[in-house]
């Protein structure tokens, strides 16, 4: 099953099993597939929150009209990446701490 707004961004939603710790497959590659999954994760979170953000401001980079309509939302996701690659938030380390924590339990 596929989570459309991760779609929508490039992004593919790891498979259940894929989250399943396997035969040959070592620890620190899951760990780091685990951390790329959860920075993507943040990264659509503050795509999303910085859309929110935006809406109804008036003076934009973008000069407003239909230019701004169409790249707006690339313009985010682009911030959004940056902002994650710098550290983020924190969203990406509880959310890789939870995806550790259920695999352990699993």
């Amino acid at each position: 099953m596929s989570d459309p707004m991760l779609h929508a961004h490039g992004l593919d939603a790891p498979s259940p099993a894929a989250l399943r710790p396997g035969p040959g497959r070592a620890g620190p590659d899951r760990t780091s597939e685990v951390e790329e999954a959860a920075r993507q994760f943040e990264s659509v979170f503050l795509a999303r929150m910085l859309e929110e953000m935006s809406t109804g401001l008036s003076g934009s980079l973008l000069s407003g009209g239909q230019a701004e309509q169409t790249w707006q939302s690339f313009m985010n996701d682009e911030y959004a990446k940056l902002i994650s690659r710098s550290g983020g938030i924190g969203v990406a380390d509880a959310v890789q701490k939870a995806m550790l924590g259920a695999q352990e339990v699993g």
